[in-house]
């Protein structure tokens, strides 16, 4: 059976979750931004992104999983994934669950993340594997509502999406959504900063620059004598992006319940200077003035009047010294599928054994 090219209506909620649907969003441009042309780093190729997808295929399968629908492209991901469901099948082989793209115009901009996560979120998909960045991932959280995620790093900024073989995220994923892991287990929550300048209201997931230059243009932030103050949900110093300052400052989980503030300065004007992983193979000198920690449901206001604020690594919003802007750290903002306790727990119940085959496997070889 050949992959099935469109989903023409989607159907309820209640139906896609009994047959143990999931979505997935795979950014077919992520990591195209300027931080690789002055990292020296590579985008990962349409055929790796495909392959990705056939590995978290293959996992979900193996748990359970019946149904997928995708995110329409035309990057060349959907092209390359049929060519590998239909070798397996012409092999006789079952190892993948029945795909679906949705059925939209593509616009080859975000606004087909988020249509394709609001079109799951109505479905009612048990999950969403998202692969891209951290500005991917940011489109799928504005958009999916209570539906967890599960994020693959295909992106310049990663500081969200752990890294993880695929294989395992999707087994995580179909171990979640099968019921087989308890839900308690299975989801954890997550926080994020909700920016406001005036009416106009976004969220991050990692952090929020506030930068001086107002200009939108090059959107990829980089020019570190440009930055004044960050604000991260969590701090991890082994990411990197505009977050790994703070966690090479004072690391913060992401199941702590607050955020950390760091102010920043000039090199000569600084208590001290971090040497930090900007982008990909892309060290700088950062002078911090002074960091604490950001509690959750304070509001924040920038110290400059007239500026621009990145989001995840992205400048999206331009104010001056008449708008209002307010930058708040919020607990329990949405789901994340929880992988490492999902693989741990069936490690410790044998979700993953085959009993039938087990006195045999148990035996050592003996005679």
């Amino acid at each position: 059976m050949a992959l099935a090219e469109t989903l023409t209506r989607p159907p309820g909620g209640r139906a896609a979750r009994k047959a143990g649907a999931i979505g997935i969003i795979a950014n077919p441009v992520s990591a195209r931004d300027i931080r690789r042309v002055i990292a020296n780093a590579t985008a990962l190729q349409i055929t790796d992104r495909a392959n990705i997808v056939l590995r978290v295929l293959s996992s979900v399968k193996a748990c359970g999983v019946s149904h997928v629908y995708m995110m329409p492209e035309n990057g060349g991901i959907r092209h390359h994934v049929r060519r590998g469901i239909d070798r397996a099948e012409n092999q006789g082989l079952d190892h993948f669950p029945k795909v679906e793209h949705l059925d939209y115009k593509i616009s080859g901009t975000v606004d087909d993340t988020l249509r394709a996560a609001r079109q799951m979120r109505e479905m009612g998909v048990a999950a969403i594997v998202v692969l891209g960045g951290d500005g991917t991932h940011r489109a799928v959280v504005s958009a999916c509502g209570d539906i967890p995620i599960a994020g693959i790093s295909t992106g310049t900024n990663n500081a969200f999406p752990e890294h993880r073989e695929p294989t395992i995220t999707g087994l995580g994923v179909g171990l979640a959504v099968s019921g087989r892991v308890p839900p308690e287990i299975a989801f954890q929550p997550n926080k994020k900063l909700v920016v406001r300048v005036g009416d106009h209201q976004e969220i991050a997931l990692v952090d929020v620059a506030v930068v001086t230059e107002r200009f939108i243009g090059a959107r990829a932030l980089w020019r570190t004598e440009t930055f004044r103050e960050l604000f991260v949900t969590f701090a991890d110093p082994e990411v990197i992006g505009m977050s790994a300052i703070a966690g090479l400052l004072q690391p913060v989980t992401r199941q702590d319940g607050h955020g950390l503030h760091v102010r920043l300065a000039s090199e000569d004007d600084a208590r001290l200077v971090l040497e930090t992983p900007i982008a990909p193979g892309y060290l700088r000198r950062i002078g911090i003035r002074d960091y604490r920690a950001m509690p959750i449901r304070r509001k924040f206001r920038p110290e400059i009047g007239d500026g621009s604020l990145a989001l995840d690594g992205e400048r999206e919003l331009a104010f001056n010294e008449t708008d209002d802007v307010t930058i708040e750290l919020v607990a329990n903002a949405f789901r994340t599928v929880n992988v490492t306790a999902c693989m741990h727990y069936a490690a410790q119940h044998g979700l993953m054994r085959n009993n039938q085959n087990l006195n045999q496997h148990s035996s050592g070889g003996s005679s």
